[in-house]
């Protein structure tokens, strides 16, 4: 069993999980403001679990007027591959200044292998080195052979868990395939859109059916032993009691095989899944401090 860090400590499993996506929809945070948010996500108690901040590369001309020190910036590219070159050359021109570059994100890709092969090739033209990156991959038919594509690259494959309609989010044997199938080729992967909180749920105000974050954690271990249906199993669980119990069981080989499966996923809320975490017994806020010290 994984023991739970003390209060104020974030346990493995969820370090780096929650990339800020502040600015996307639905947030839709205005830049500045949710450039503060982000410093103060990194200088709180569980910085360990934020990730880069994730920003669309038409704005990245505004940040270095939104702080006075390095912001880790994760670029996100839904023009595809054209607009790679562009956007390398701002970070560029702003280090080792406002912005440093934490990543790319690579959406725009068509829904063949060969478009999949032309975006790793334009990743292996112009990325500088020991920049991670991701490709987002088109969901459908062409899914297993664009996953072809990307195994064996140093790229990892980004799934989209929802959004704004209910056709943008699969289902629970969708995303198992996915998973599985990242599993059967060695492929780490992020996700976006949708995962708002740690347990799977059917939204009251949209009837949206919600994937959770803890399931996804839960099914990427278990896809590497049990495949496609074992994944699909975990997906489906509804009750934040057991999932919660399967998370706490996981011991530190297996909390780092489900990590270096799914490494990130893009919230516009870091407070939610905190909650969501604090709530389950699996993150413990730090203890406030004594009355004479407030």
């Amino acid at each position: 069993m994984n023991p739970q860090p003390p209060g104020g400590e974030v346990p493995p499993l969820f370090r780096g999980l929650f990339d800020d996506a502040a600015v996307f929809p639905p947030g839709d945070l205005p830049l500045v403001l949710a450039v503060p948010a982000h410093r103060a996500h990194r200088t709180a108690w569980y910085a360990a679990a934020v990730g880069p901040f994730l920003c669309g590369a038409a704005r990245l001309g505004e940040l270095p007027y939104l702080t006075e020190v390095p912001l880790r910036v994760g670029i996100v590219l839904p023009g595809g591959s054209a607009t790679l070159p562009a956007a390398l050359r701002t970070v560029t021109g702003f280090e080792p200044g406002g912005i440093r570059l934490a990543g790319v994100e690579l959406g725009g890709v068509g829904p063949t292998a060969a478009d999949v092969r032309a975006a790793v090739e334009a990743l292996d033209a112009h990325l500088p080195a020991g920049v991670p990156a991701a490709v987002e991959l088109p969901r459908g038919a062409g899914l297993e052979a664009s996953l072809d594509v990307l195994a064996g690259t140093p790229y990892r494959a980004k799934f989209r868990t929802g959004g704004l309609s209910a056709e943008a989010f699969p289902d629970e044997e969708e995303l198992a395939g996915f998973l599985a199938g990242c599993a059967e080729r060695g492929i780490p992967y992020k996700c976006t859109a949708g995962l708002h909180h740690a347990v799977r749920h059917t939204d009251p105000a949209t009837g949206f059916e919600h994937h959770g974050f803890l399931n996804v954690l839960l099914a990427a271990f278990v896809a590497r032993q049990d495949g496609r249906e074992g994944a699909a199993l975990a997906l489906r669980e509804r009750s934040g009691g057991i999932l919660a119990g399967a998370a706490s069981a996981l011991t530190g080989p297996q909390v780092e095989l489900a990590r270096a499966s799914f490494t990130a996923f893009g919230t516009c809320s870091i407070a939610e899944p905190l909650d969501d975490l604090a709530g389950l017994g699996l993150l413990t806020p730090p203890a406030p401090p004594p009355l004479e010290d407030r």
